[in-house]
């Protein structure tokens, strides 16, 4: 049930960074990050698990695999007990944390799967509380309920609870 090591990935260079919302300052370069978890979608779809840049961290809809076996769990919380993994090992290793996590999407293949994963979400979220919306969507493998994606903010260091 846990995820594998995410590994990150900065040889994308610098992206220059201005304009009102540029943060520390105008002009200043920032190195784009990817993370990956090793999972062979990530290279067969050709996406990162995670890409963050300053104080930003983007993580793609991620399933309930655990990608160190494969293995998909039936039941619904686990899978998304096992994606939530999976988005904390990838924003770890960006140096971000759950506490960070400001919007949560949920896909979920049928209605009556959101009583069943919200232990899972409670669980990972009951403190931190990001804006969230869930729907109701045709997912890519008929084994995959629930695909998670988040975006994390990285707070302040006095913010940091």
């Amino acid at each position: 049930m846990t995820a594998g090591p995410a590994r990150a990935n900065s040889d994308q260079g610098p992206v220059a960074r201005g304009g009102a919302s540029g943060g520390t300052g105008r002009g200043a370069a920032l190195t784009r990050r990817m993370v990956s978890t090793g999972s062979r979608f990530e290279g067969e779809f050709a996406y990162a698990r995670a890409v963050c840049q300053g104080d930003w961290c983007f993580v793609a809809g991620t399933t309930g695999y655990d990608y160190k076996s494969m293995e998909m769990p039936e039941a619904a919380v686990d899978q998304a007990r096992n994606a939530l993994a999976t988005i904390e090992s990838s924003l770890s290793e960006a140096g971000f944390a759950m506490a960070d996590v400001v919007r949560a999407t949920y896909y979920i293949r049928d209605a009556g799967l959101a009583g069943e994963i919200g232990p899972a979400l409670r669980e990972a979220f009951g403190t931190v509380r990001p804006a969230a919306t869930m729907l109701v969507a045709g997912l890519i493998a008929p084994e995959i309920k629930i695909e998670i994606e988040v975006t994390a903010l990285r707070r302040p260091a006095r913010d940091a609870r």
